[in-house]
């Protein structure tokens, strides 16, 4: 459960009444509009920067998929097949070792 800290916000008068009408638990409703405002806005970010992305990033995206893991060493040599254990999912078991 996240840590629960204490503040003191100024609201006018007649936006508090509202908020009393429309929900028992002040900081409940204050704390969930909060959220929602925050998310609006790392949202406008996300939205704003793929409108104006990085120039490394149009870069990337002028190269091209193919040509950029065409630069990418070799990973031919990264696994052994023969080197591990054959194994199979058993329902209600879980992984079992393939007889050799």
């Amino acid at each position: 459960m996240p840590g629960i800290n204490r503040v003191t916000i100024t609201l006018p008068a007649g936006l508090l009444e509202e908020v009393d009408r429309l929900e028992r638990n002040r900081s409940r409703f204050i704390a969930d509009a909060v959220q929602r405002e925050v998310t609006r806005r790392r949202h406008a970010a996300l939205l704003e920067s793929v409108r104006s992305p990085h120039p490394e990033t149009t870069q990337s995206v002028d190269v091209g998929l193919a040509d950029w893991t065409s630069e990418l060493p070799d990973d031919e040599g990264l696994l052994d097949p023969s080197g591990g254990t054959a194994v199979r999912w058993v329902e209600g078991e879980g992984w079992i070792k393939e007889p050799a």
